[in-house]
């Protein structure tokens, strides 16, 4: 297939959409389960056997030199947020597929399987959890996710059951460690770094780990014109600083954080708010540097409120490792990059979360970045040049071929050479 036809198939699943007015597809949905029939579909075409598993995923498999080998495995996602692009997650699995169906007579003589897998939930835009397909697949479920329910009150539990799934063989799903050699994902960047370097492509050194807080300022609710400002306990003003700090700090240490909620509370424009809180999504290459970064963060809000008469409460709503990308799937990805003309490739850390950071629960992981228009994401600007997907159908087929000569030579340990850092 053309880079033309990859994206043609992109356009596709765009057809199964929730809303009439932008690109909705969430997890479990009739959206969810046309998406998983075409891309049954498209695996079947390029010589794959085919199941969905009982998480929802979408998968398909060609046996090696004998069956039931190991497999080297390939995908990303394809639900999405709402009012979606047309390339998060879908570009990654239908690149797969076609790198599947270029690869399908080699396969035969390979000392591993090669499998793919859409995965059914990585945004987690339904039920307020992201990873649930790749948790399932990487063994990380949690039984309290069955209560989780979505804007409609339908749980997780019943729409399991909605489905055509059976809640009680979701275990299924989970994949034995020993069963893999390794995942490669394809993805656009989200960012504007490969862009403003001029590169089509870039390896990825590890996913952010990320913390999320639930952050509250305590203050005292009064009248706006009857309260002087050395009586005013304002919490909207203490949550206002809390705010500043965090992006000074982040700033300061070179991670990345975000308030992007943020409520007061009574929330009447003649009463001084008596309480505020607010959303932080904090994110860093090295889980050391974010937990760093935040007790900072903490300790400053803490004595700007307390100096105030405020008092300041966090409380974590999640947290999630960082999942550097293991050393020889980097340098598969180097050489399948390398093979495309560009001689040093850019080496990048993922400021967003993927399937990926869940995978590497279970196996070792590699990620190839592809340049998108202006780093837009999860919107409908989101873009890609058909000439940057020529260049990753090459690279990823090259850096399957990459990851199998490693395997077969028994050197999946390899570490990273001096000049594969952390990257932009």
């Amino acid at each position: 297939m053309s880079a033309a036809e990859v994206l043609a198939r992109c356009s596709e699943l765009d057809l199964f959409s929730a809303s009439t007015t932008g690109l909705e597809r969430t997890h479990l949905t009739p959206e969810h389960a046309l998406a998983n029939r075409r891309v049954a579909a498209w695996l079947e075409q390029a010589g794959m056997q085919t199941w969905q598993d009982a998480a929802g995923n979408q998968c398909g498999r060609i046996e090696g030199r004998t069956p039931g080998l190991p497999a080297l495995v390939l995908g990303s996602h394809i639900d999405t947020v709402p009012d979606a692009g047309s390339y998060d997650g879908m570009l990654g699995v239908v690149m797969a597929i076609d790198v599947v169906r270029s690869l399908a007579a080699e396969v035969a003589t390979w000392p591993c399987a090669l499998e793919v897998v859409a995965f059914s939930d990585e945004e987690g835009t339904r039920f307020g959890t992201a990873l649930l397909g790749s948790k399932a697949f990487s063994g990380q479920w949690d039984d309290t996710f069955w209560d989780l329910r979505d804007r409609e009150g339908v749980t997780l539990h019943q729409a399991y059951l909605d489905f055509g799934l059976d809640p009680r063989r979701h275990h299924e799903a989970a994949r034995d460690p020993g069963s893999l050699v390794g995942y490669l994902e394809a993805h656009i960047e989200q960012g504007p770094y490969l862009e403003a370097a001029d590169a089509s492509l870039g390896y990825v050194t590890t996913i952010a780990g990320a913390r999320r807080f639930r952050l509250t300022v305590h203050g005292e609710a009064r009248h706006a014109g009857g309260t002087p400002y050395e009586r005013r306990k304002d919490a909207l003003v203490g949550a206002s600083l809390a705010i500043t700090a965090i992006e000074r700090i982040a700033r300061e240490r070179g991670v990345i954080a975000t308030v992007g909620r943020i409520e007061a509370s009574p929330g009447a424009v003649n009463v001084i708010a008596g309480r505020a809180d607010l959303s932080l999504d904090l994110r860093a290459p090295l889980d050391s540097a974010r937990d760093a970064a935040w007790d900072v963060m903490a300790a400053d809000i803490a004595a700007t409120c307390a100096a105030r008469g405020l008092r300041f409460e966090a409380i974590e709503t999640h947290a999630a490792p960082a999942a550097p990308c293991a050393g020889w799937l980097q340098q598969a990805v180097r050489d399948g990059i390398t093979r495309t003309g560009d001689p040093d490739p850019m080496a990048l850390w993922s400021r967003a979360g993927h399937d990926a950071m869940a995978v590497a629960r279970v196996t070792d992981i590699g990620m190839l970045f592809l340049r998108c228009f202006d780093g837009i994401s999860h919107h409908p600007g989101e873009d890609v040049r058909e000439v940057d997907v020529a260049a990753g159908l090459v690279a990823l087929e090259e850096a399957v071929r990459s990851a199998v000569r490693a395997y077969d030579a028994g050197a999946t340990t390899a570490v990273p050479s001096p000049a594969v850092g952390l990257g932009v």
